[in-house]
């Protein structure tokens, strides 16, 4: 071994003992990949106490597990030990010259899963929706959003950032209406700018998870096809409908052209998010994740979370969040001045509506409970969404219903 290589691992030895590391590291021959340096042995100090869910879903919590009870969204999940674990073994190598095997492991596994051609890993949900909104949409044309949709509403104006027109419908509990789609579908012609693209959404964030029906997806992709316009779905949380409905995501993303999930939601990830569909789509989006600044180098650290976090084990468990959901809406409903703003829910969050005649309010309820050490979010409205996730367990449960039994009754 050079002189070089001994120095590399002179490296890793002192950061590893800097983090409790062992000292050892093996080096990774490769077929047409860098040769990389990699831990293999485990943390010396145990780890801080995990909290379980019933079905043994474990988060390893850097902070008291008992503190904090953070109801506002499953962005908030902490990774898994086998994340952890996960990390430490990953092969790395530059994904941008498109060498890091887990990288490329990962985004193969989600192509498969989406039943698409190819994959690409990208920071977060909305880079993802957005490169997919600049790869299918010439700029100066139309996109079709459902009004209460996340792209339209949530992600800091960026088809103004595409330099494209929205278009907004409205649809029952997020659905497109199919009618009201085809009055605005149109060709580019002297006065109009034509229709580029039909994004949907399913799960359904604002109208509280609620899952679009198959068929509305399949009548709005075929419309759109039609016409010739390309259909994008906002599948952040795709998996909880798969879980919910039986149907593989595979079949639920069957009609759209791209489709992006997101592997930091109820799946458990700290960062990561996939846009899935044919290479040739990929192949500009590749192209348009840089543009953003979004290419990453040694991104196997997080591919190796994503590949754990799409693992058949992990994606059941969501089943247990939809069961939690639905126990916190039957107690919380219960009392008085509350109520669903859609009494079906069918998966992991819904949203609480506070009746007028109470002696409160939805951001003076948050403030409450914060120092009650329970996390909430209003959306506005004089509303307060909930979202049960993995690190959610039975104790937070009974905290948060009985905090609403009680300290939601003084002024």
């Amino acid at each position: 071994m050079d002189a070089r290589s001994l120095s590399t691992l002179a490296g890793f030895d002192k950061t590893h003992k800097k983090f409790g590391l062992s000292g050892r590291a093996r080096l990774l021959p490769s077929r047409k990949y860098h040769k990389v340096y990699v831990p293999y042995a485990a943390r010396r100090e145990p780890r801080p106490p995990a909290k379980s869910s019933a079905l043994g879903k474990t988060s390893c919590n850097m902070k008291d597990p008992n503190q904090i009870a953070d109801f506002r969204s499953d962005t908030v999940t902490l990774p898994t030990p086998r994340m952890y674990d996960a990390m430490l073994a990953a092969e790395l190598g530059d994904d941008w010259f498109g060498e890091d095997p887990t990288v490329i492991r990962l985004e193969q596994e989600s192509a498969r899963l989406m039943g698409k051609a190819a994959a690409l890993l990208c920071p977060s949900g909305t880079m993802a929706n957005q490169i997919a909104v600049r790869v299918h949409c010439p700029m100066g044309r139309e996109v079709i959003v459902e009004e209460d949709s996340h792209i339209f509403n949530h992600e800091m104006g960026m088809l103004a950032w595409c330099a494209v027109q929205p278009r907004p419908i409205r649809g029952p509990r997020g659905a497109m209406d199919p009618s009201a789609l085809a009055v605005r579908l149109h060709r580019r012609d002297h006065l109009r700018p034509g229709t580029g693209l039909v994004c949907l959404e399913n799960p359904h964030n604002m109208a509280g998870g609620a899952i679009v029906p198959q068929e509305d997806i399949i009548a709005a992709s075929r419309l759109a096809h039609e016409h010739g316009v390309p259909v994008h779905l906002d599948g952040a949380r795709l998996f909880n409908v798969q879980v919910a409905t039986g149907r593989p995501v595979c079949e639920l993303a069957a009609p759209v052209d791209s489709v992006m999930f997101c592997l930091s939601k109820g799946l458990g990830a700290p960062i990561g998010s996939l846009l899935c569909g044919s290479e040739a789509f990929i192949d500009k989006a590749r192209i348009a994740r840089k543009f953003l600044g979004g290419a990453m180098r040694q991104a196997g650290i997080i591919a190796a979370c994503g590949l754990e976090a799409v693992r058949p084990g992990n994606v059941e468990a969501l089943a247990e969040d939809h069961r939690r959901a639905r126990e916190l809406a039957r107690h919380l409903t219960a009392l008085p001045h509350m109520a669903l703003t859609d009494p079906k829910i069918e998966t992991n969050m819904f949203y609480l509506a506070i009746g007028d005649d109470a002696p409160f309010d939805a951001r003076s309820l948050v403030e409450r409970a914060r120092n009650a050490g329970i996390r909430l979010i209003s959306p506005g409205g004089n509303r307060i969404r909930i979202v049960c996730h993995k690190d959610i367990g039975e104790e937070d449960v009974e905290r948060l219903i009985s905090f609403f039994a009680t300290g939601s009754r003084a002024r």
